[in-house]
């Protein structure tokens, strides 16, 4: 969009604002009152969300003092105003889900010296790769598989089940009150992020959900958003998840068979007139495979089912497809017409 003087000069260019579907009940959560920028809800059992409608973490109230996870940016300075709506105890101790700096990198205004910070040693070697980073201290309190911390009247399990959104990213478990939080894994009530939320394991990824469904929780905390989840938020984003690897597993499989009436996505119908087009240019033609034929059909029927039942599933629909078709094909060996060609 071009914007106009009353001269008629033209001033400057915006690029044109998409618009995607309504956002259905189910992505609705309590507003944040934009004159303070966060809302804190008490969970129960002394355990407290805090956000500012899209980031989230979570904290304890002990006997003497705060146990806080995460401290994301966009909360910052209110991570310890919304704190001290519930208490004036000090923060006795931070927990990183993961080494991501929207998630962890306002810890450093949390810092002093009867603070500790803990995290898995994956999460701190993350973190050694960007030793100019002063906004995420080195964590003081490291562990390998499993860590029980307790504080006076307050306990919370970490585990750690290897990669899914990070290497690192950790299961966080307070047994009385029955909460759990895994962070940029599941988004309830809504599909997930960009590319299944920049996970870097997608396997890990898909696993994780059943992970989650193994503990015994009522609450459920995953980093995003302006609600917490249940259960049945966990169970739905799983049902997505299969949908689009199912998908993406069926556009492979007839990528690979002879063009018909009934299949579309044939590689061989456009193969010839791709390397026609673009002599030796391997890459124009995997763009067109991946990119062109198959992400599109996946993207089409997966939100065909999941619009106005999940969030932003027109939003996140097409890079989901993107990263789940990779997967599909490097990590599960599902190569379509680029496997062993059959004698």
């Amino acid at each position: 969009m071009v914007i106009m003087s009353v001269s008629g000069q033209v001033m400057k260019s915006i690029p044109a604002v998409s618009t995607y579907a309504p956002v259905p009940s189910t992505g609705v959560g309590p507003m944040v009152n934009t004159s303070v920028g966060y809302r804190v809800e008490a969970l129960g059992g002394g355990s407290y969300l805090l956000t500012d409608g899209v980031y989230q973490s979570w904290f304890l109230v002990t006997c003497n003092s705060v146990i806080l996870v995460d401290a994301p940016p966009t909360l910052g300075h209110n991570i310890l105003k919304g704190i001290r709506t519930v208490t004036d105890f000090p923060i006795s101790h931070v927990v990183y889900s993961h080494a991501h700096a929207d998630h962890i990198g306002a810890a450093y205004l949390l810092k002093s010296n009867h603070t500790m910070f803990i995290a898995h040693v994956e999460t701190a070697a993350e973190l050694a790769q960007a030793p100019n980073d002063t906004t995420r201290p080195a964590p003081t309190l490291t562990f390998t598989g499993d860590h029980t911390l307790k504080v006076c009247n307050q306990t919370l399990q970490l585990s750690y089940k290897g990669p899914n959104h990070q290497p690192g990213n950790i299961f966080i478990y307070a047994p009385e009150p029955k909460i759990l939080m895994l962070v940029d894994v599941i988004y309830p009530g809504w599909v997930p992020f960009d590319y299944l939320g920049e996970s870097q394991n997608i396997p890990g990824y898909i696993t994780a959900h059943d992970q989650v469904l193994a503990y015994d929780f009522e609450t459920f905390i995953g980093g995003h958003i302006n609600r917490v989840g249940t259960r049945q938020d966990v169970t739905i984003q799983k049902e997505y998840i299969t949908d689009l690897r199912d998908n993406c597993i069926e556009a492979i499989r007839l990528s690979g068979l002879p063009p018909n009436a009934t299949n579309p996505l044939s590689v061989y119908t456009s193969l010839t007139a791709i390397e026609a087009a673009n002599p030796g240019n391997s890459w124009a033609l995997f763009n067109y495979y991946i990119d062109e034929l198959l992400v599109d059909w996946v993207d089409n029927k997966t939100t065909e089912k999941w619009l106005g039942r999940l969030a932003g599933a027109d939003v996140y629909g097409k890079s989901n497809a993107v990263i789940m078709l990779e997967s599909v094909r490097i990590d599960f060996g599902m190569l379509g017409p680029y496997g062993v060609a059959e004698s």
